[in-house]
């Protein structure tokens, strides 16, 4: 019996729902609503493509692709000025799990611009190249570089004295 392309998209999305989200919560720094509503998108714009996707190698590659160019998309609009107040994401920790540490990490990434950001997640989280980050932002190679090492010294300048604290636990 052939599989409908509703069947194959529900499956695809349900394997790759958390992993989007999880990615948009560090794009947003930890704004869940906000995370939820670009995976949403994503996979919204994902199920209108979804029957030419044949064309496309990795399926789960674009869509992360997707979410970065949602999450810029939406850092442009007027309405993105907003800005949520500093609380700790809505999901559980896991054993191992610092929350300090990770309310200092949620926080230097908002504090940073959102390319600069989309960088740090793409190259740092995701794995990518810089030609694969390159691409998934649409700039050059030598703009993601140049974005990546800023970004890192922000994090740095922002971070620098607080992770010794870190370290010791």
């Amino acid at each position: 019996m052939r599989r409908s392309r509703t069947d194959d998209f529900r499956e695809f999305a349900a394997g790759r729902a958390s992993h989007l989200f999880r990615s948009a919560c560090l794009l947003t720094s930890g704004d869940t609503h906000l995370a939820e509503d670009l995976v949403q998108e994503t996979l919204g714009r994902m199920y209108a493509r979804w029957g030419r996707m044949s064309r496309i190698d990795n399926p789960a590659g674009y869509a992360q692709t997707v979410l970065v160019r949602t999450f810029l998309t939406h850092q442009r609009r007027l309405s993105a000025t907003e800005r949520p107040i500093g609380e700790v994401p809505d999901s559980a920790l896991q054993s191992g799990d610092d929350p300090a540490l990770r309310i200092a990490l949620l926080g230097a990434l908002g504090r940073l611009a959102p390319k600069d950001r989309a960088v740090v997640v793409l190259r740092y989280w995701e794995d990518r190249s810089v030609e694969e980050t390159a691409a998934a932002m649409k700039v050059s190679s030598a703009a993601v570089r140049t974005r990546t090492t800023r970004a890192l010294a922000k994090l740095r300048e922002q971070l620098g004295g607080s992770l010794a604290e870190f370290a010791a636990h």
